[in-house]
């Protein structure tokens, strides 16, 4: 019975110290939805054309909120999910100048709305992972990337019109 009572003692006391050293290492390891990452870069509306743009408010606080996404972990995304997708919404529901109001460019903008949809849902789903987190965000800041290219695109185009000056007194007609 003497020789039991140290061996017990001796087992209690090494498995509890086994304990305390994996609490310490957990609590030192970070979640893989609190590690940020840097994600692809947002194409900007090109500085010519930024005034042309000014006015549309609702652009410009999707913008801004994608910026804060070009370096986010998932559990940060996941929090500003719910707003990004109510400012898309309000995005696509807002009045755009005529020039911008063609089905590619709502096309682009329908694409926008259902990839926040898509990273507004992933904040119901427990068992999401980092990864999957991360793919979607880039998926949706490449199509605000879109929007802005199109942006670019039809302002250029626009501007390229307005700077050809051709008198249409000589089309057709051949001098000798």
């Amino acid at each position: 019975m003497k020789q039991i009572l140290p061996l017990l003692l001796s087992v209690i006391l090494f498995s509890c110290g086994n304990n305390k050293k994996d609490a310490v290492s957990n609590i030192q390891e970070k979640p893989a939805l609190s590690i940020a990452k840097p994600h692809v870069p947002l194409e900007n509306i090109q500085p010519v054309f930024e005034e042309k743009v000014a006015s549309w408010q609702e652009l410009k606080m999707v913008n801004s909120l994608l910026k804060k996404f070009k370096n986010v972990s998932p559990k940060e995304a996941l929090s500003n999910a719910l707003e990004l997708r109510d400012l898309v919404i309000n995005l696509k529901d807002s009045l755009k100048a005529e020039i911008f109001d063609i089905p590619s460019f709502n096309a682009r903008i329908n694409l926008l709305h259902t990839e926040t949809l898509r990273l507004a849902d992933l904040t119901l789903i427990p068992a999401i992972t980092s990864a999957e987190v991360h793919l979607q965000i880039d998926k949706t800041i490449a199509a605000f990337s879109a929007v802005n290219s199109k942006i670019n695109t039809l302002l250029s185009k626009k501007k390229f019109e307005d700077e050809i000056d051709v008198t249409i007194d000589f089309i057709g007609i051949d001098h000798p």
